[in-house]
């Protein structure tokens, strides 16, 4: 897999997310780098738009993320 098509603007990348876990560098090889189709984020992004996004949403919070996308669908 490529990197996401959202790296350039997704804050979790750029570090703009608050109490980021000590993982944060093998969550963004994981999840931004090798396979984006499992991030949480990018999840919300395609489902619904990256508007929709929760500011506090981290990729490996799939869990969340249908539930975000099960209430805005």
């Amino acid at each position: 897999m490529a990197e996401c098509e959202f790296i350039n603007k997704c804050p979790f990348f750029h570090d703009k997310l608050e109490n980021k876990p000590d993982s944060i560098q093998e969550l963004k090889k994981k999840y931004c780098l090798d396979n984006n189709l499992n991030c949480a984020r990018y999840m919300v992004a395609i489902s619904l738009g990256p508007e929709k996004m929760p500011s506090n949403l981290y990729p490996h919070e799939k869990d969340r993320a249908y539930v975000v996308i099960a209430e805005n669908s």
